[in-house]
């Protein structure tokens, strides 16, 4: 069983910073597709990036292309999200997930098949 535990939430003024860690125990997650999330009060939860087993291809959704990068090291078992230039519609749960396949692109919601408890990020105006 995986279990997947989220760091770096917090809060931060418009334009800051924040670096987001999951790291997976129980299981390796080196053949594992991984992927960042999140979900606004009231709104559906909403795909952000994901990233290949490698580390070596990322998909990232419109809101988070050109500010946020996903990474991960397989080494430390542990996924990442670096989001830069945060604005107020950031605000949200945020939350990381894993599900065994080997392609990693396009795949349904209901399909991850691991997910952590979220960390949620607040971005004051």
């Amino acid at each position: 069983q995986v279990q997947l535990v989220e760091s770096g939430g917090g809060s931060v003024q418009a334009g800051g910073s924040l670096r987001l860690s999951c790291v997976a125990y129980g299981y390796s997650v080196s053949n594992a597709c991984m992927g960042w999330f999140r979900q606004a009060p009231g709104k559906e939860r909403e795909r952000l990036a994901t990233i290949n087993r490698s580390g070596s291809s990322a998909d990232y959704a419109d809101s988070a292309k050109g500010r946020f990068t996903i990474s991960r090291d397989n080494a430390k078992n542990t996924l990442y999200l670096q989001m830069n230039d945060l604005k107020p519609e950031d605000t949200a749960m945020y939350y990381c997930a894993a599900v065994f396949r080997d392609y990693c692109y396009n795949i349904r919601l209901d399909v991850w098949g691991y997910w952590g408890q979220g960390t949620q990020v607040t971005v004051s105006s």
